[in-house]
Protein backbone atom coordinates (compact mmCIF):
# COMPACT_ATOMS: atom_id res chain seq x y z
CA UNK A 1 0.00 0.00 0.00
CA UNK A 2 2.65 2.43 0.63
CA UNK A 3 4.58 1.62 -2.78
CA UNK A 4 1.71 2.13 -4.12
CA UNK A 5 0.99 5.83 -2.62
CA UNK A 6 4.54 6.68 -3.10
CA UNK A 7 4.19 5.58 -7.51
CA UNK A 8 1.16 8.07 -6.93
CA UNK A 9 2.57 10.98 -5.63
CA UNK A 10 5.71 10.56 -8.19
CA UNK A 11 3.52 10.40 -10.94
CA UNK A 12 1.60 13.70 -9.73
CA UNK A 13 5.04 15.29 -9.05
CA UNK A 14 5.90 14.78 -12.50
CA UNK A 15 3.04 15.75 -13.83
CA UNK A 16 3.03 19.30 -11.98
CA UNK A 17 6.80 19.50 -13.49
CA UNK A 18 5.99 18.42 -16.80
CA UNK A 19 3.16 21.01 -16.57
CA UNK A 20 5.52 23.78 -15.28
CA UNK A 21 8.11 23.29 -18.45
CA UNK A 22 5.66 22.91 -21.13
CA UNK A 23 4.15 26.88 -20.32
CA UNK A 24 4.11 28.50 -23.38
CA UNK A 25 7.07 31.24 -24.05
CA UNK A 26 5.98 34.93 -24.64
CA UNK A 27 7.61 38.09 -26.02
CA UNK A 28 7.26 40.17 -23.28
CA UNK A 29 8.16 44.11 -24.41
CA UNK A 30 6.93 47.46 -23.43
CA UNK A 31 7.99 51.30 -22.13
CA UNK A 32 8.27 52.09 -18.48
CA UNK A 33 6.93 55.32 -17.68
CA UNK A 34 6.98 57.91 -14.54
CA UNK A 35 3.41 57.56 -13.01
CA UNK A 36 3.22 60.98 -12.14
CA UNK A 37 3.82 62.29 -16.00
CA UNK A 38 2.67 59.58 -19.00
CA UNK A 39 4.92 61.50 -21.21
CA UNK A 40 7.80 61.05 -18.68
CA UNK A 41 10.00 58.26 -19.76
CA UNK A 42 11.84 56.20 -16.68
CA UNK A 43 15.56 54.91 -19.01
CA UNK A 44 17.78 51.97 -17.75
CA UNK A 45 15.10 49.74 -16.04
CA UNK A 46 16.35 46.84 -13.94
CA UNK A 47 13.80 44.28 -15.22
CA UNK A 48 13.90 40.90 -13.45
CA UNK A 49 12.27 37.54 -14.17
CA UNK A 50 11.65 36.19 -10.49
CA UNK A 51 10.42 33.34 -12.07
CA UNK A 52 13.05 32.45 -14.06
CA UNK A 53 16.08 32.43 -11.43
CA UNK A 54 16.25 36.29 -11.32
CA UNK A 55 17.30 36.31 -14.70
CA UNK A 56 17.99 40.23 -15.57
CA UNK A 57 17.51 42.47 -18.20
CA UNK A 58 17.70 46.37 -18.48
CA UNK A 59 15.13 48.89 -20.34
CA UNK A 60 17.44 51.21 -22.98
CA UNK A 61 17.35 55.22 -22.64
CA UNK A 62 14.30 55.16 -24.08
CA UNK A 63 12.63 53.06 -21.69
CA UNK A 64 11.88 50.23 -23.93
CA UNK A 65 12.54 46.49 -23.18
CA UNK A 66 12.07 43.43 -24.91
CA UNK A 67 12.83 39.43 -23.71
CA UNK A 68 11.20 36.44 -23.87
CA UNK A 69 9.49 34.94 -20.66
CA UNK A 70 7.02 32.21 -20.08
CA UNK A 71 3.52 32.74 -19.10
CA UNK A 72 2.68 33.58 -15.87
CA UNK A 73 6.26 34.60 -15.26
CA UNK A 74 6.29 37.55 -12.62
CA UNK A 75 8.28 40.30 -14.01
CA UNK A 76 9.92 43.05 -11.30
CA UNK A 77 10.75 45.93 -11.99
CA UNK A 78 12.95 48.69 -10.03
CA UNK A 79 14.65 51.73 -10.88
CA UNK A 80 16.37 54.17 -8.87
CA UNK A 81 14.06 56.92 -6.87
CA UNK A 82 11.31 54.86 -8.03
CA UNK A 83 9.00 52.16 -6.15
CA UNK A 84 8.97 48.55 -7.02
CA UNK A 85 6.03 47.25 -9.37
CA UNK A 86 5.40 43.71 -10.09
CA UNK A 87 3.40 42.40 -13.02
CA UNK A 88 2.46 39.10 -13.67
CA UNK A 89 2.12 37.88 -17.58
CA UNK A 90 -0.87 36.51 -18.31
CA UNK A 91 -2.13 33.22 -19.50
CA UNK A 92 -3.08 32.28 -22.90
CA UNK A 93 -1.44 34.66 -25.04
CA UNK A 94 -2.63 34.09 -28.05
CA UNK A 95 -0.03 36.52 -30.43
CA UNK A 96 2.47 34.83 -27.99
CA UNK A 97 3.30 38.44 -27.44
CA UNK A 98 2.73 40.78 -24.70
CA UNK A 99 3.61 44.11 -24.51
CA UNK A 100 2.56 46.28 -21.65
CA UNK A 101 2.53 50.20 -20.36
CA UNK A 102 4.66 50.05 -17.01
CA UNK A 103 4.35 52.83 -14.61
CA UNK A 104 6.74 53.00 -11.96
CA UNK A 105 5.93 55.82 -8.81
CA UNK A 106 8.48 58.38 -8.27
CA UNK A 107 9.94 57.64 -4.36
CA UNK A 108 11.32 60.06 -2.01
CA UNK A 109 13.53 58.18 0.61
CA UNK A 110 14.65 60.73 3.24
CA UNK A 111 18.41 59.75 4.33
CA UNK A 112 19.61 60.09 8.31
CA UNK A 113 21.61 63.50 8.71
CA UNK A 114 25.54 62.76 8.49
CA UNK A 115 28.06 65.82 10.29
CA UNK A 116 31.34 65.72 8.60
CA UNK A 117 34.40 66.79 10.88
CA UNK A 118 37.46 68.25 9.86
CA UNK A 119 39.18 65.77 11.93
CA UNK A 120 40.44 62.18 11.26
CA UNK A 121 41.16 61.13 14.80
CA UNK A 122 40.26 61.78 18.35
CA UNK A 123 43.63 62.85 18.58
CA UNK A 124 43.95 65.54 16.08
CA UNK A 125 40.44 67.10 17.53
CA UNK A 126 42.38 67.09 21.32
CA UNK A 127 45.07 68.55 20.02
CA UNK A 128 43.00 71.57 17.94
CA UNK A 129 41.10 71.69 20.87
CA UNK A 130 43.62 72.44 23.11
CA UNK A 131 45.48 74.80 21.37
CA UNK A 132 42.15 76.80 19.76
CA UNK A 133 42.13 80.83 20.15
CA UNK A 134 39.21 81.86 22.58
CA UNK A 135 37.33 84.93 21.16
CA UNK A 136 37.19 87.82 22.85
CA UNK A 137 34.07 88.42 25.12
CA UNK A 138 32.47 91.82 24.53
CA UNK A 139 34.05 93.39 27.69
CA UNK A 140 37.61 92.31 25.99
CA UNK A 141 36.96 94.28 22.98
CA UNK A 142 35.11 97.96 24.65
CA UNK A 143 38.50 97.65 26.72
CA UNK A 144 40.73 97.20 23.56
CA UNK A 145 38.67 100.00 22.04
CA UNK A 146 38.94 102.71 24.74
CA UNK A 147 43.03 101.74 25.56
CA UNK A 148 45.44 104.36 24.70
CA UNK A 149 46.80 102.90 21.65
CA UNK A 150 43.63 102.48 20.02
CA UNK A 151 42.23 106.26 20.59
CA UNK A 152 45.54 107.51 19.16
CA UNK A 153 45.37 105.12 16.15
CA UNK A 154 42.14 106.92 15.84
CA UNK A 155 42.61 110.28 16.24
CA UNK A 156 45.69 109.82 13.55
CA UNK A 157 43.22 107.52 10.98
CA UNK A 158 39.78 109.08 11.56
CA UNK A 159 39.06 112.40 9.83
CA UNK A 160 37.33 115.53 11.23
CA UNK A 161 34.36 116.43 12.41
CA UNK A 162 32.89 119.96 11.99
CA UNK A 163 32.82 121.24 15.86
CA UNK A 164 36.62 120.01 15.46
CA UNK A 165 37.70 122.11 12.05
CA UNK A 166 35.59 124.87 13.80
CA UNK A 167 37.71 124.51 16.63
CA UNK A 168 41.21 124.56 15.26
CA UNK A 169 40.44 127.72 12.82
CA UNK A 170 39.43 129.70 15.61
CA UNK A 171 42.54 128.40 17.24
CA UNK A 172 44.49 129.57 14.25
CA UNK A 173 42.50 133.15 13.28
CA UNK A 174 43.32 134.21 17.49
CA UNK A 175 47.24 133.28 17.17
CA UNK A 176 47.43 135.44 13.91
CA UNK A 177 45.71 138.41 15.91
CA UNK A 178 48.26 137.81 18.45
CA UNK A 179 51.29 137.97 16.87
CA UNK A 180 50.01 140.85 14.15
CA UNK A 181 51.40 143.37 17.40
CA UNK A 182 55.00 142.24 16.83
CA UNK A 183 55.27 142.51 13.60
CA UNK A 184 57.21 146.36 12.97
CA UNK A 185 56.72 148.29 9.29
CA UNK A 186 59.97 148.74 7.76
CA UNK A 187 59.08 152.51 6.34
CA UNK A 188 59.01 153.62 9.93
CA UNK A 189 61.98 152.63 10.90
CA UNK A 190 64.86 155.51 10.11
CA UNK A 191 67.95 153.03 10.35
CA UNK A 192 66.19 151.39 7.34
CA UNK A 193 65.43 154.66 5.21
CA UNK A 194 69.13 155.36 5.33
CA UNK A 195 70.48 151.83 4.47
CA UNK A 196 67.79 152.15 1.55
CA UNK A 197 69.27 155.53 0.29
CA UNK A 198 72.96 154.04 0.93
CA UNK A 199 71.97 151.24 -1.27
CA UNK A 200 70.44 153.51 -4.20
CA UNK A 201 73.62 156.06 -3.66
CA UNK A 202 75.98 153.31 -4.50
CA UNK A 203 73.96 151.56 -7.58
CA UNK A 204 73.52 154.89 -8.94
CA UNK A 205 77.86 156.06 -8.85
CA UNK A 206 78.32 152.72 -10.45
Amino acid sequence: MKRLIGILFLLVSLSALGQDKEKPLVQFSGVVYNADSVKMIVPYVTVTNLSQKKSVVISNYNGYFSFVAHEQDSVQFTAIGYAAVTLVLPQNVSSKSYTAKVMLKPQITNLPMVRVFPWATTDEFRKDFVNAKIADDDLEIARKNISRASIVAMTNTLPRDGQEISTANSQQQHTNIVNSHSITNPLLNPLAWGSLIKSITDGGGK
